[in-house]
């Protein structure tokens, strides 16, 4: 298993300079907030996976399973789009440590 990179063994804005390379960088210390997933909110649209900017939203057999909490930012676009249940979000947002 690689030992995760830090910020001074990054380049300049984080640029990718190796295909294939994203694994490498477990960005998920990064977040304030994480997001948390209430299932019985749920209504199984994929908005959260599809609108993901580091695809940390696991889906199996076609429904929506957890987050990567390795690769999560805590940016929140998941909890925004997600539309959820009768007006209940399926997805809200946490500060991190809580």
């Amino acid at each position: 298993m690689m030992k995760p990179k830090g910020w001074r063994e990054l380049t300049p804005g984080a640029v990718i300079l190796e295909a294939g390379n994203a694994v490498e960088f477990k960005t998920g210390s990064w977040r304030a907030f994480r997001p948390v997933w209430r299932e019985e909110n749920c209504i199984q649209c994929l908005f959260c996976w599809l609108y993901c900017p580091d695809m940390a939203v696991i889906v199996r057999d076609g429904k929506r399973a957890d987050f990567n909490y390795d690769y999560c930012k805590g940016c929140g676009i998941c909890a925004l789009e997600c539309p959820g249940k009768k007006g209940n979000k399926a997805i809200i947002m946490q500060e991190e440590g809580k």
